[in-house]
């Protein structure tokens, strides 16, 4: 253990966040994260959005000695964070928080989460993560394997049914070992379902996951992908159906078997309307906005799924 009651391991740390549009955000939560764990490299990815907003994330950034990482465009979440993790590589990290903007995490939770990778390289760690007014929001989930439905891990024993494990990209420590054998996340899914295609190629690489549940992150419920802005439950934005409705039908394509492709193909529909409905019924009434995307989402999905592709081909 260092000094400050960290592992030991704890200065090969680097906390890798996304930022697209969010540097209020990281104002009040990353610098947080960042002051309770001083000894932390921090890399911040800023997928382009608006020239003011890059100008607010350097001025932000600059004073406080993180690392800022500009891409041209939006690259999306998953490949914004293998380029962070990439860049946390070369600064010396070997052992990556994951982190959401809307996400803060306190030092003795981190603290926890360290200590079980220093005993468990090849497992992939989450914390318990709670919503602002402390309810759960997530102990991990699982896609049900008979229709692509996710479901809380919090109700196993009661839907039966093949499920895969996965948990939320909001807040993830691996280590490099791990990141290499899973590969990273998968640069095709943009935004949403990425989470869950790594959590299912860290089991095929051998690896697997963990709740550690004396650790606890708090997120502000699509912080990021809120119609409004307003509270959680209300219309989240386009960005938000399309991407859920699209990618649950790109993860079964790229890794389930045919048979079970074709029965998600058969759930779309009523799975969709299910993604629509988290935004309540309300939204219906004032915009379209959710409806079309819902609709490009099927499509999209459909189209992409017509030819089962598996992570063992040469282009994956």
């Amino acid at each position: 253990m260092t000094a400050s009651g960290l592992p030991d391991e704890s200065d090969d740390l680097a906390i890798v966040v996304v930022n697209y549009g969010s540097s209020a955000l990281l104002s009040r939560n990353l610098a947080a994260v960042a002051a309770d764990v001083p000894e932390a490299t921090i890399v911040v990815v800023d997928n382009f959005s608006t020239d003011r907003e890059r100008m607010a994330l350097r001025a932000l950034a600059e004073p406080l000695g993180w690392h800022v990482v500009e891409p041209d465009d939006n690259l999306g979440f998953g490949t914004g964070m293998n380029v962070g993790v990439a860049r946390a590589r070369e600064l010396g990290a070997r052992r990556f928080l994951l982190l959401n903007p809307d996400a803060t995490i306190q030092r003795p939770s981190i603290q926890a989460l360290l200590a079980r990778s220093v005993a468990e390289p090849m497992t992939m760690l989450s914390p318990v993560v709670r919503r602002i007014d402390g309810s759960t929001w997530s102990v991990g989930s699982d896609v049900y394997l008979s229709d692509g439905r996710i479901r809380s891990a919090a109700r196993r024993g009661t839907v039966p049914g093949e499920r895969v494990p996965w948990l939320s990209g909001a807040c993830l420590l691996l280590t490099d070992r791990l990141w290499d054998a899973a590969g990273g996340f998968a640069d095709e899914y943009f935004l949403y379902w990425e989470d869950v295609d790594l959590s299912l190629r860290v089991t095929r690489a051998g690896g697997t996951l963990a709740l550690v549940e004396e650790a606890t992150a708090v997120h502000d419920e699509g912080g990021t992908q809120r119609a409004d802005g307003s509270h959680a439950g209300a219309a989240k934005s386009g960005t938000y159906y399309y991407y859920n409705i699209r990618n649950r039908l790109l993860f079964a394509a790229r890794n389930l078997p045919p048979e079970t492709v074709r029965a998600w193909r058969r759930a779309t529909l009523p799975v969709a309307w299910e993604i629509l409905l988290q935004g309540g019924r309300r939204q219906f009434l004032t915009s379209t906005e959710a409806v079309r995307a819902g609709w490009r989402g099927v499509r999209d999905g459909l189209r992409l799924s017509r030819t089962p592709r598996h992570l063992d081909e040469p282009d994956y």
